[in-house]
């Protein structure tokens, strides 16, 4: 057990607080059962950790335990709880539950047996907590993370600090909030860099965009070999054919999927690419739209492929598609509090109502002319006019 406390302090003690994410001020933190999700790589563990450093003066009031960490392999959940607790411990902050069996079971069985003492925990973007919080009685509140968005990463750089904006916002007063922002920050450099490096919190400890791009391929590794398997029951075989599943979709466009030729590259059946497909999705590496958001829960057949970020893409094959990149960006902007599907026209629709097309600066309406609430998002331009708005402003919707 000495070990798990040598690595708390250790964490505890090189833990930076100087930017806290969106999600942490949005956090009850108070709540006795807390569970946060979100994609490897986004920030939950440094928001544990910064939570702990910032509001725990005796540090041994709280711990910090990475749930894949070799103790476990002897040793339960409930073993540790019980000496935590009864050495002063009022608070619990659980990382990886994933990668623990049983999990559900065990925080269910802490919840109810010491009623005094928190939980928190994280876990992979894969997981299905609607399943837990049934189990756990409506005990769980549940959060999301999602990776930087442009107005995060220009606040976490020290390069101007913006409140969030809120689509009706950026569709309503795009030019004068746009032309404000020009008067002071030369925006498009910085947005450039942000597209190529910048989703990911841990840019700032990389030493350039290689190796940027080589930790998330060691990510993407990881989700499908470790956190995968972890989730669902599936074959070795089958999580090789996601990896090489993803490379191919990182050298085409966005399009409406060729399940027939997918499977023949892949020498899979539908149902399994289909399968595919979706654990991608949920593990946050693919993002697939549907003319009817429904259609994701009944695994049916998607209309359009993205990423779920440009970055995965770009750390994936050089050069990307620009097209891909900017779209996937757009959208991974508006789902953080939007629902996204594909529309019959233009690249993607919004809450069912919005309808937008995605391009460069020379795009026009002419693929989405004369149709209501329709707008054309143009990468490469610093202010917009009329239904044209800059891609980079919908950075700064969170």
């Amino acid at each position: 057990m000495e070990a798990l406390f040598l690595a708390y302090s250790r964490r505890l003690e090189e833990i930076d607080c100087k930017y806290q994410r969106y999600l942490y001020s949005q956090i009850e933190w108070n709540e006795r059962l807390i569970g946060i999700k979100g994609a490897r790589g986004v920030g939950k563990t440094t928001m544990l950790l910064q939570h702990i450093k910032l509001t725990f003066p005796d540090w041994s009031k709280a711990f910090y335990v990475s749930l894949d960490h070799i103790w476990f392999s002897t040793h339960t959940l409930l073993e540790l709880t019980e000496y935590l607790y009864t050495h002063g411990v009022t608070h619990i902050f659980l990382d990886e539950v994933h990668r623990y069996t049983n999990w559900i079971k065990e925080i269910k069985n802490i919840y109810d047996s010491y009623p005094s003492l928190h939980i928190v925990f994280t876990g992979s973007s894969l997981l299905e907590l609607n399943g837990a919080e049934a189990d756990l009685s409506r005990r769980l509140r549940t959060y999301h993370l999602e990776g930087l968005s442009f107005r995060e990463y220009l606040a976490i750089n020290g390069i101007a600090t913006f409140e969030p904006l809120s689509l009706n916002d950026i569709l309503t007063r795009h030019q004068q909030i746009a032309t404000e922002i020009a008067g002071k920050l030369k925006v498009l450099p910085h947005f450039e860099r942000y597209i190529q490096q910048g989703y990911y919190p841990f840019f700032l400890e990389t030493s350039s965009t290689v190796s940027y791009y080589e930790r998330i391929q060691s990510i993407v590794t990881t989700i499908i070999e470790n956190d995968i398997p972890a989730v669902e029951s599936i074959e070795f075989e089958t999580l090789q054919k996601a990896k090489r599943l993803l490379v191919l979709l990182a050298q085409m466009k966005p399009f409406t999927p060729n399940i027939s030729s997918l499977c023949s590259a892949l020498d899979t059946t539908r149902n399994q690419l289909i399968r595919l497909l979706a654990l991608l999705h949920r593990a946050a590496l693919l993002r697939l739209l549907y003319a009817d958001r429904k259609d994701l829960k009944s695994l049916g057949k998607p209309e359009k492929i993205l990423f779920n970020n440009p970055n995965i893409m770009q750390a994936l094959v050089q050069p990307a598609d620009t097209g891909t990149v900017r779209e996937s960006l757009f959208a991974a902007m508006l789902a953080h509090s939007h629902s996204i599907q594909y529309p019959k026209q233009g690249d993607l629709s919004v809450e069912g109502k919005y309808l937008f097309e995605v391009g460069g600066k020379g795009k026009g309406f002419s693929q989405i002319k004369d149709i209501p609430d329709s707008y054309v998002i143009a990468d490469e331009i610093e202010i917009g006019y009329g239904n044209k708005i800059p891609l980079w402003m919908f950075g700064l919707l969170y």
